[in-house]
């Protein structure tokens, strides 16, 4: 298993999969292409007001996610939120937006539509070993 670790998150990656880190947002990929996975982390400065409440995540991704129509309760690890889906441009996309203390996880999965649950189990095994990286445990 391959490490993928922030500062705030950690999980492990299946051999056939690897990641690299692009403006802020790490990408991990299968050797077979089908799709892709990207982490983008978003932590509250100190002294920042409000909390990554269920409603308050609702209300982030109802904004930010206009496309998904359904929500679904989500926990990956540590991390708790929301999970939905929608099809667009002939690709599915799905998007988790997760949070545990001050940190916040936006996660999307795309492939092509023909692709599509193609990689879900991996997705979840992947998701699955996310855990808390030190700068939120230290808190």
């Amino acid at each position: 298993m391959n490490i993928v670790e922030t500062d705030y998150w950690c999980l492990m990656l299946p051999p056939e999969w690897s990641a690299e880190q692009e403006d802020g947002v790490i990408r991990i990929t299968d050797q077979d292409g089908i799709g892709e996975l990207a982490l983008t982390t978003l932590v509250k400065e100190p002294g920042e007001t409000g909390a990554n409440t269920d409603a308050a995540l609702r209300e982030l991704a109802a904004s930010e996610s206009p496309e998904v129509k359904t929500w679904a309760p989500a926990r990956c690890g540590a991390f708790e939120g929301l999970e939905g889906r929608f099809q667009e441009d002939g690709t599915e996309v799905r998007e988790f937006y997760l949070a545990y203390g001050e940190a916040l996880l936006y996660i999307s999965y795309i492939c092509d539509l023909e692709d599509a649950g193609m990689d879900d189990a991996a997705i979840e095994e992947i998701l699955g070993t996310l855990v808390v990286g030190d700068a939120l445990s230290l808190h």
